[in-house]
């Protein structure tokens, strides 16, 4: 029979059999355990007259793909270079790929890459560049990165469905643009270096950067924290940089315990307060007002004190149950909780709930003075004339975990560790909140208006390390030097829709650098996170990777001057994260320090810092996927996972699963959450922000397939003794959906927006 196809130039031709065949073929070269005929023969192709050829790549690809398996994982490679090969037709019209600087020009002529690369780069560094760029290096994604590049990363029209560049050339460009302004004489070898460690996955860069720098949209912090007061004017100029923000990809942290409870005075009794569900309420419509340029939707995380007086109606806004006038769902909530609240559990005590109003200082002195609040609030009970609530404090931690157990987003802050373990002074730069993913720790000031510049909203540029594809820690010392020069600089180039953003960002000069594919290190070192084996090799590894962060930091402060702010941090006073973190470590991970800690200590003295912070543990749910590694310091949930997003169903398999396979400790093998908790802990040492540490139970471990509320107190209470700053997701395991080894898993944090 003969049939023709249709080219994407719309030209007819006859059905070329042979060369489907030989393209198959060539996808399947140097891989073990695929077979081209099954592909053929799997994908059942019903071809017609007129049929799209691309539609046929499609069909091919997606038989590729649902054939791997934990048997026959480099199925993921050969449909990743089917995948490729249809990407290079799509974005280039060819295979071959046109060169760079080429790319460039047509592209900004579109008006789809910044202008600025042609007139910060000559068409010979473009030569160079182009020269150095290696196409090939497509070949070692994975199916489910190509999906990823394809959905997120890839500069296109998300209304056409147009690509216009493949993934090398977004390295190379990335680069490019990081590096623009680095001093001319050493330029090129860092835009070289940094494409090489980008493409081969040594450093994984976040959604925003990956997205973003290279277009004409300028913003690529990931995290960003606004502080709200108790004011109409404070709130709505919170809206706005909200709507801001969130149209710009970043994923928000919002502190908004400041307002006054329901039925306080305003005005001096002239009305009565609504209280903060309505507020909260405008706060998730202005996160709900953009869908961040098709890359994801916005989502916020919003931040209360446990002791404020309508704490019971603020833990079940995310609740399933009640009406849309007592409930916000779209938000998830962070509880912000001190030493006082819990030792007041533990003695089975009362917990008295406040307006933040009510009692002048209070609020401030819970983040900035732990001596102070306790004392401002022991005064406040006793005073008969203040307005107040007594709650047994077994009752309301056991209403904050059973809202964490049931909605799984109800997260937790301790105030008192992120400011007493901090980068920063709490007498001069406070710590009052997180962000979206719970890693993030930067100083924040209220807007009093939108205009305002005396007012802070924190950023936080996110990247991180791939600890699987590191040879030896001494790798570190050239890598932090590129990563930190890199994000340094994109402070400068990237633009701030706001100055409350700008000036502080600028002067701060905040990093978060964390770690992805901690589980397949851990495996490839034959240690477990349940036993306490990987303890030494996590402690020694976190302190590299914060002796080398510290290290590049102090030397770009010799060559460029310390940050603005540097004052206002810890480090200003010689304090380093090993002099003040939580010493009930020591019973589990006492380990000699490797570095000279010491010399640092002088040189940061001396010449201070470039950033305030340097490291955070972040989700990297996507970033992962591109690197095809585990997600973060997370142990993976099966050998081969099936990733749920708004791209469709991926199947990820693990790194090296032939050889590895039985080394690695799955997520639902571990027994407790105790050695997970004490490896955060170990890592918490040594990092001078946050982590995005998750709490996992399987039911099925206790009696009535009910985890009791005695646990998840426990791991509470274990998680505050080892100086845990915070606690994002409580995962519960769903029988329902586990099939043998493969696990379902959702495209963690709503918007992504803090992953990387």
């Amino acid at each position: 029979m003969h049939v023709n196809v249709m080219k994407r130039s719309g030209k007819l031709e006859p059905v070329n059999l042979d060369k489907i065949h030989r393209v198959i073929t060539w996808a399947a070269e140097g891989l073990e355990n695929v077979s081209v005929s099954q592909v053929e023969l799997q994908s059942h192709i019903q071809l017609y007259e007129g049929m799209k050829t691309s539609d046929i790549q499609a069909i091919i690809i997606k038989t590729a793909a649902d054939l791997i398996s934990e048997e026959t994982p480099d199925y993921q490679y050969m449909a990743a270079r089917l995948a490729i090969f249809h990407l290079r037709k799509l974005a280039y019209g060819q295979f071959e790929s046109p060169h760079l600087y080429d790319q460039v020009k047509k592209l900004v002529e579109l008006n789809k890459y910044d202008a600025k690369l042609l007139e910060d780069y000559t068409h010979e560094e473009f030569d160079l560049m182009n020269k150095h760029i290696d196409h090939w290096r497509d070949m070692n994604f994975t199916y489910a990165a190509v999906n990823q590049m394809q959905g997120k990363y890839l500069v296109q029209n998300r209304v056409t469905g147009q690509i216009y560049e493949t993934p090398q050339m977004l390295y190379m460009l990335v680069s490019a643009c990081l590096f623009s302004k680095h001093e001319r004489s050493t330029r090129l070898q860092y835009v070289l270096d940094f494409y090489d460690a980008i493409s081969q996955f040594k450093i994984s860069l976040p959604t925003p950067i990956m997205a973003g720098v290279r277009t004409p949209t300028r913003q690529f912090s990931s995290c960003v924290l606004i502080d709200t007061d108790d004011s109409l004017d404070s709130i709505n100029a919170s809206a706005s940089a909200i709507v801001k923000y969130v149209s710009q990809r970043a994923g928000i942290g919002i502190n908004a315990g400041k307002i006054r409870a329901l039925g306080s005075e305003i005005r001096g009794g002239e009305a009565l307060h609504t209280g903060c569900i309505p507020f909260y309420k405008y706060f998730q419509t202005a996160v709900k007002s953009c869908s961040q340029g098709g890359v994801r939707g916005g989502a916020a995380t919003l931040f209360y004190p446990l002791w404020h007086l309508e704490v019971e109606s603020l833990l079940v806004l995310k609740n399933n149950r009640g009406v849309e006038d007592n409930r916000i769902r779209h938000l998830d909530y962070g509880v912000q909780i001190n030493k006082l609240m819990y030792q007041r559990l533990i003695e089975q005590k009362e917990i008295t709930l406040f307006s933040p109003s009510d009692v002048p200082g209070l609020y401030d002195a819970f983040f900035a003075d732990q001596a102070e609040f306790e004392r401002l609030y022991i005064a406040g009970e006793a005073n008969p004339r203040i307005r107040k609530k007594k709650i047994k404090a077994t009752e309301l931690f056991s209403l904050l975990m059973q809202e964490r157990a049931q909605t799984g987003r109800i997260y937790i802050q301790n105030v008192d560790h992120c400011n007493t373990h901090s980068a920063f002074n709490p007498k001069l730069a406070p710590i009052k909140q997180s962000n979206l993913c719970m890693e993030i720790t930067l100083p924040t000031k209220p807007l009093q208006h939108i205009f305002d510049e005396e007012g802070e909203i924190a950023l936080c540029t996110l990247s991180a390390f791939n600890l699987g594809a590191i040879d030896s820690l001494d790798e570190l010392k050239h890598l932090t030097f590129l990563i930190v020069s890199a994000l340094d600089h994109l402070l400068d180039y990237q633009n701030y829709p706001l100055k409350a953003a700008e000036i502080p960002a600028k002067a701060r000069r905040s990093l978060g650098v964390g770690v992805i594919n901690f589980a397949y290190y851990l495996a490839k070192n034959k240690v477990r996170y349940s036993d306490g084996s990987a303890n030494k090799l996590t402690h020694q590894t976190f302190e590299a990777i914060q002796y080398y962060l510290l290290n590049a930091s102090n030397r770009l402060a010799k060559e460029k001057s310390a940050c603005a702010y540097f004052h206002e941090t810890n480090y200003a006073q010689g304090l380093l994260p090993i002099d003040h973190y939580k010493k009930n470590i020591d019973e589990f991970a006492h380990f000699p320090l490797q570095h000279d800690w010491e010399t640092l200590r002088k040189d940061i003295q001396q010449y201070g810092l470039r950033n305030s912070t340097l490291s955070a543990i972040m989700p990297s749910e996507t970033s992962s996927q591109i690197a095809n590694a585990t997600n973060g310091i997370e142990p993976p949930r099966g050998l081969v996972s099936i990733k749920q997003s708004k791209d469709g169903v991926l199947k990820q398999v693990v790194p090296e699963i032939t050889r590895l396979g039985n080394q690695y400790e799955l997520l639902w093998q571990m027994p407790d959450n105790r050695g997970y908790l004490e490896i955060c802990a170990i890592i918490q040492k040594f990092i001078d922000q946050s982590i995005s540490a998750n709490t996992n139970y399987d039911p099925v471990r206790f009696s009535e397939q009910k985890v009791p509320m005695q646990t998840l107190m426990a791991d509470l209470l274990i998680a505050y003794k080892y100086g845990l700053k915070t606690l994002y997701y409580h995962n519960t395991r769903d029988h329902s959906e586990q099939k043998a080894s493969h696990a379902m898993e959702a495209d963690e944090c709503e918007s992504g927006a803090c992953k990387i």
